[in-house]
């Protein structure tokens, strides 16, 4: 009987429980895919480069748990809140207050358990879809990886099953505490929403000054450092408070004076509807911006990442492509590249020496890589005779060399003097494409053939290659694309998270309005404007968070711009898969509260 009536409750309000239990299956989902790849031992062993990595995804669990365990007791306390009238009304009937306290267990216990497996499952295809990713759109070789990951599962299954274990057992005693009128009546209890007005003045200056304050401290944060970091958070936390119980109010009440405002249709109950809600919601409403800072963070800083790969690469490597020896390369490969530049020079060599034609340096001057004195790198181009009367900007030769070339002493020498030597000619080929990334997979082709027709080049690592391009890069790829999938991931889950939270608040509220609801239908109000007035009303506690959580962003970007060369770059992107995501949830919201408290009216 008791299952029965807890899979009776779950029913009753499964719309409700269905939000709470989407927000969990992304967590789960998401916690699995983190440690799928974390865990796997032999895809690690197999794939030296991608360990690198590894604590990447180790922090990127650790902060998806902290913001798990905060989710799971605010979601389910709004929960609790909806359902605590039925406890009581259980409790008149004659219930034992032990046996309500083991129906909540069950419920929480069960949905919780239920989320995790579903989770974990829907793990199983982001892992998939994360080595697609991997292995075709990041061009990162990887082997011996599986989805399928016991490990993982059984560390997410126990993970979850605590935090659930936990959140029951504290439902099941909050509950059996509270008096049985409380249970029936907690819900009616008013508000107490009237303020001063010159405490909400106080509180809004107090507010701006604070955000203004912490806006600073980032933009600031090479030169605060840590104190920055924690200054920044400590007053945009309390500004945010105040914002969302100080500014938003004094704002709604200056509306409410406006007549052409005010009046207008059903503005004024929107407005009153708003003022008395801020008053409650002010700790959610804060609590939502920052996740929706974080969440929006993670997007914008791992896309951002992503973006810095061909920008590093191109700092390192002064060309797209360095072929030595180039007379044993089809040359036909090299034109289906469209170079826009293709320089080739010939040289002779022996035990120590290695010569090069003066005139074809001046008619085709080499690029360099020449590191700065603030740690930045900038190119630079010599002709021959620049190489002749200064040794030292040799190297940009030997920048493009073999290793065993790289030892040898350069002579720069005319066209009849290289004519003389009885040695074998060879060709160093150095080339310039439009699009590097268009042309990636044609140049690692013949990167790869370079090295096969070069044994000493096999086996060096990283731009030791020969000062190939495609080398910097999938080394810069490899360790940013975990940054770039760990942010994309978090912000995700962030995401959900936040939205659902945010969502329950507004709908636990949504019984106590019926009544009002009811009233205005009552003397002539057309549904068409009770359903508008619902749409601004949640559209207001949505844009909200979401609009000081962006501008928490812009700002805070800047304390990114020592990693990020350009951190506002393509900002679209990040702002346009969160706006999309939120206004789903937006939707949702406003079609499940239309529908409980309009066609409850009957």
């Amino acid at each position: 009987m008791l299952v029965k009536l807890s899979l009776a409750g779950v029913k009753s309000r499964l719309r409700d429980y269905l939000v709470l239990f989407s927000g969990l299956v992304m967590a789960a989902a998401i916690f699995y895919m983190f440690q799928s790849m974390a865990s796997n031992e032999t895809f690690l062993k197999s794939n030296s480069f991608i360990s690198s990595i590894v604590i990447i995804f180790y922090f990127g669990t650790v902060l998806l748990s902290i913001i798990t365990l905060v989710y799971i007791f605010y979601a389910n306390s709004f929960l609790m809140a909806m359902r605590q009238k039925d406890y009581g009304m259980f409790m008149m009937l004659g219930a034992k207050t032990g046996k309500i306290a083991q129906m909540i267990f069950v419920e929480t216990f069960f949905i919780g358990i239920l989320a995790t497996l579903c989770g974990s499952v829907l793990g199983l295809g982001l892992s998939s879809v994360v080595n697609h990713l991997l292995t075709t759109k990041l061009a990162i070789q990887v082997q011996h990886f599986s989805p399928v990951n016991e490990k993982a599962f059984l560390v997410t299954v126990i993970f979850f099953a605590v935090l659930f274990l936990i959140a029951a057992v504290a439902n099941a005693s909050s509950i059996a505490k509270k008096p049985l009128l409380t249970l029936l009546r907690e819900n009616s209890t008013p508000v107490q929403v009237k303020r001063r007005k010159i405490g909400l003045l106080f509180e809004a200056i107090v507010g701006v000054i604070f955000l203004g304050l912490g806006y600073l401290m980032m933009d600031m944060l090479m030169t605060l450092q840590l104190f920055g970091i924690a200054g920044a958070l400590v007053t945009i936390v309390l500004g945010t408070y105040f914002v969302f119980h100080s500014v938003i109010v004094f704002i709604l009440s200056l509306l409410k004076k406006v007549d052409t405002i005010a009046l207008k249709r059903l503005n004024n109950f929107t407005l009153s509807q708003l003022s008395f809600r801020m008053q409650e919601y002010t700790r959610i409403l804060s609590m939502v911006a920052m996740l929706v800072a974080l969440a929006l963070g993670a997007l914008t800083v791992g896309l951002g990442f992503r973006n810095e790969i061909p920008k590093m690469a191109d700092a390192v490597a002064p060309y797209d492509l360095v072929l030595n020896n180039s007379q044993k390369v089809d040359q036909q490969k090299v034109a289906d590249l469209r170079p826009t530049s293709n320089a080739t020079y010939q040289f002779k060599e022996d035990a120590d020496n290695i010569y090069y034609v003066t005139d074809e340096f001046d008619q085709e001057p080499i690029t360099t890589v020449e590191y700065q004195t603030n740690g930045k790198t900038a190119k630079k181009t010599y002709t021959g005779q620049e190489m002749q009367e200064n040794i030292t900007t040799q190297d940009a030769i030997r920048s493009v060399e073999l290793p065993d070339q790289q030892s040898k002493e350069i002579h720069l020498v005319s066209a009849t003097d290289f004519a003389a030597l009885d040695l074998p000619i060879g060709q160093l080929q150095v080339v310039q494409v439009k699009d590097f990334q268009d042309q990636l997979k044609s140049i690692q082709a013949l990167a790869k053939e370079n090295e096969q027709n070069n044994p000493s080049a096999v086996g060096i690592e990283g731009m030791g290659m020969s000062g190939q391009k495609a080398s910097a890069y999938e080394m810069y790829n490899i360790f940013f694309s975990g940054l770039e999938f760990m942010g994309f991931f978090l912000g995700l889950a962030f995401l959900t998270m936040l939205a659902s939270c945010l969502m329950f608040k507004i709908l636990s509220g949504a019984h106590s309005d019926v009544q009002r609801y009811r009233m205005l239908s009552k003397i002539g109000t057309r549904q068409e404007l009770l359903k508008q007035s619902i749409r601004r009303e949640i559209g207001v506690l949505f844009l909200g968070p979401g609009l000081l959580g962006m501008i928490h962003v812009l700002f805070g970007l800047q304390m990114f711009s020592a990693f990020l060369s350009e951190p506002y770059h393509q900002l679209w992107v990040p702002f346009g898969i969160f706006f999309l995501l939120y206004f789903m949830y937006y939707a949702v919201t406003v079609w499940m509260y239309t529908h409980l408290v309009l066609e409850q009216q009957g």
